[in-house]
């Protein structure tokens, strides 16, 4: 939330939102390239003997960096300021799609995943920190719904590739090298809007020439309670949803026998709902408030969803568009309603964050929150990859996936717990009973 301390003018709104475009075609690459080892997941077992374990493991060396580097990459946005820290984080997730998809061999897939950590995580801090700078008031809020939409459309994209790239899937590495080409034109989006940001130097307000607050590790449990249970839930809520997309396409594959574009298709519903409704969810929760509410009926709808798909009859095939495989029922409504909650809780879960803290600390609150995030999805995709492998989960075996869905589910019911916490807490605030922040 910008606040005006010169006597320069604000942005126009022709410049926000041209920099909103460039800032959001920027997160597209990074998602479309973290995204692109999902729909190979069975690709890379064939050909390159990869277990689920190992496989898992790639994409908590994602995590493990982004743990390593989110403080310190919080520091180069507050030092060297996000016309510099944007260009630099983009360029790194270029090099990591490099690394990915240059060899089989096990040990460079596996640093181009942690180079790619070091670089996404700090670029979508860095974006975050943008937006604060040009938007301010009511707009903010909307302007996040709107990047977080671009951003879960390079997630999607991902997913649409098994079907607009198929002849690319004949092989593992093709479509890794599409998403270095899409991480390429992120990094040229982000090239761009640091151009714009050093002609609009000295022109107009944009704060101060750094990003927000750095962490400071003394005052880290200086924030409220809200604020906690927001975090925890964020961790759970994302260990869960994330690390199902990661196997998702090869569990609809192998469990319920889809083809891998219908299987593409149908996690595509996930970031395609987030598309269309989080702006939506964000401009409706910003209207009635209550956001602790939405955040417990979102998570309520989201618990029985894994076992549904799990344990129910597939029931009637829906026929699918552009001649896709027709998809069971029961897995067409457990991803609607999966792609509901993946708009609804992230849509008031970040901008309630703003409602929680002092706007001098939010760097540091979204720093730490981000932080406690990667913890637990670093954790989950391994746990669960060691529960399939134990299990025997294949086609040959479907029950195998089960451990898993259960894992998913236990995570769930955590981020009820808070979710409910945090409702609670909201209405004794309302009635003055809560304790002071």
């Amino acid at each position: 939330m910008t606040v005006t301390t010169s006597n320069l003018p604000p942005p126009t709104m022709a410049q926000r939102w041209t920099v909103l475009l460039f800032v959001s075609l920027a997160m597209f690459g990074n998602y479309y390239a973290y995204d692109a080892l999902n729909p190979v997941v069975d690709l890379l077992r064939e050909q390159n003997g990869f277990s689920y374990g190992q496989i898992g493991f790639l994409s908590t060396a994602y995590n493990i960096a982004a743990l390593l580097v989110l403080l310190a990459g919080g520091y180069i946005i507050d030092r060297w300021g996000t016309r510099r820290a944007i260009p630099l984080f983009a360029a790194i997730c270029v090099v990591a799609a490099v690394l990915t998809a240059a060899t089989s061999r096990y040990e460079t897939m596996l640093a181009g995943r942690f180079l790619l950590g070091i670089g996404a995580e700090p670029l979508i801090v860095a974006a975050t920190t943008v937006l604060a700078k040009w938007f301010s008031g009511r707009e903010l809020g909307f302007a996040f719904g709107l990047n977080l939409s671009f951003s879960r459309l390079g997630s999607a994209a991902t997913d649409w590739s098994t079907s607009f790239a198929a002849p690319l899937y004949a092989n593992w590495q093709d479509p890794l090298w599409l998403a270095t080409g899409v991480a390429a034109a992120g990094l040229a989006a982000a090239m761009l809007y640091a151009m714009m940001e050093r002609r609009a130097s000295g022109r107009i307000d944009l704060g101060p020439d750094g990003g927000g607050d750095r962490l400071d590790l003394r005052r880290l449990y200086a924030f409220g309670r809200a604020y906690w249970y927001i975090v925890a839930l964020c961790v759970v809520f994302y260990a869960t949803i994330f690390p199902f997309r990661s196997f998702a396409i090869d569990y609809f594959q192998q469990a319920h026998g889809l083809d891998r574009d219908a299987a593409g298709m149908l996690s595509s519903l996930l970031p395609m709902s987030a598309i269309v409704l989080t702006p939506l969810f964000g401009l409706w929760a910003d209207r009635v408030g209550r956001r602790g509410l939405f955040m417990a009926v979102g998570t309520a709808i989201m618990l029985p969803l894994f076992l549904m798909v799990t344990y129910l009859p597939p029931g009637p095939s829906v026929p699918m568009p552009f001649g896709a495989q027709p998809i069971p029922l029961t897995l067409l409504v457990v991803a609607v309603l999966l792609g509901a909650v993946f708009s609804l809780i992230p849509a008031v879960l970040w901008p309630a964050v703003a409602y929680r803290v002092d706007p001098r600390r939010l760097g540091s609150a979204y720093a730490l929150m981000t932080f406690c995030q990667q913890i637990g999805w670093a954790i989950v995709p391994v746990v669960v990859g060691l529960l399939n492998d134990r299990a025997g989960a294949g086609p040959q075996n479907p029950a195998g996936y089960a451990g898993g869905m259960w894992f998913y589910t236990v995570l769930v019911a955590l981020g009820l717990f808070f979710a409910w916490r945090l409702w609670r807490f909201e209405r004794a605030e309302q009635t003055g009973s809560a304790p002071a922040r």
